[in-house]
């Protein structure tokens, strides 16, 4: 058959499909959707590189592409304390090729944008979580040019000379930001702070006293600690880390607050259940990898893998204190 006798045939016969024909188009759409990925899948990182979701995503994207069987590329998209990347993946087509890595502030840009009267860009509904990765506890930390040896130590020269002490961050309504409002507020005490433009800059201010308190990951701060250049006093976690057994809970202490640096892998609201189950699978088949572990261990973390069904409560959860603590913050 020549193509203008195909062509003929087709378009006399396209209104009705015989239901072979139809059971063959539904099967070969079904086929398509099984073999995902036929290409390359890009993870954004929507931080700096050598932040805790790059530092996370990369090993994990070694460990996908021999299970994926195609390239797991790590994608920044810098910028307004993570905002950036996480609005680029909301946009994103839901295909299963554009994935995100995020960590714990992702669930307080839309209170931000509420509290500044902005037009909310994307809520934590424009993504489908699909695994958390890590679930570092945070701890409040002094440096050792100050004398504080315990957090009542701390709260009670707060409490003397209010906004006398700065504390760093990563920035405003960031991930060190977050908890240590929720501590201020919960300790009743002012201090002044100090943003900067990551993780590592808070702590150089905390170590270079340039800022006097710092909430950090026990992971970041884990060589400062153990040099004797920061001092812990109280870990943010829901028990003690069993790196630092000496060091208390928040609770333990008399303040009800519990918070985590984790770093989560989702995908853009309307990705079909087929990928987002394969992805399921497949991260769970990584996570437990030598290679994996290996190099989680190496940032001084351990692996904190949950399932879709299990994160999304933690996340939820955990969405509840963020956007206390973006409230408790407020408009600056």
């Amino acid at each position: 058959m020549d193509r203008r006798h195909f062509i003929a045939g087709t378009a006399a016969t396209g209104a009705a499909l015989t239901p072979s024909l139809t059971t063959s188009l539904t099967s070969g759409t079904a086929l398509a959707q099984d073999a995902y990925p036929s290409r390359a899948v890009t993870m954004i990182n929507p931080f700096p590189p050598g932040g805790a979701a790059d530092v996370v995503g990369r090993p994990l994207a070694a460990v996908l592409e021999p299970i994926l069987k195609q390239p797991v590329v790590i994608d920044t998209k810098a910028g307004a304390a993570g905002a950036v990347g996480a609005q680029v993946a909301a946009s994103a087509k839901p295909d299963g090729y554009t994935l995100l890595l995020h960590i714990v502030s992702l669930s307080g840009f839309a209170e931000v944008d509420r509290v500044y009267g902005r037009p909310v860009k994307f809520t934590n509904d424009d993504f489908i979580p699909i695994a958390r990765l890590i679930a570092d506890p945070m701890v409040l930390l002094v440096n050792d040019q100050v004398p504080y040896k315990t957090l009542k130590e701390l709260v009670d020269a707060a409490k003397a000379k209010p906004d006398s002490l700065l504390f760093s961050s990563s920035g405003l309504h960031g991930a060190l930001h977050l908890p240590t409002a929720l501590f201020l507020k919960a300790a009743d005490i002012k201090m002044k702070h100090l943003p900067t433009n990551g993780g590592g800059p808070a702590l150089t201010a905390l170590i270079g006293n340039n800022a006097q308190v710092l909430a950090s990951s026990f992971a970041a701060a884990n060589a400062q600690i153990k040099a004797g250049k920061a001092r812990a006093l109280a870990s943010f976690g829901a028990k003690r880390d069993p790196q630092h057994p000496n060091v208390p809970t928040m609770k333990e202490l008399g303040y009800d607050i519990e918070f985590y640096l984790w770093v989560g892998l989702f995908a853009p609201k309307g990705t079909p259940d087929a990928i987002v189950t394969k992805l399921r699978g497949e991260v769970k088949k990584a996570v437990v990898t030598e290679k994996f572990e290996s190099a989680i261990k190496n940032l001084g973390q351990d692996v904190a893998y949950l399932d879709a069904p299990d994160f999304k409560k933690f996340w939820d959860a955990d969405a509840t204190r963020v956007v206390d603590a973006v409230r408790t913050i407020g408009k600056i």
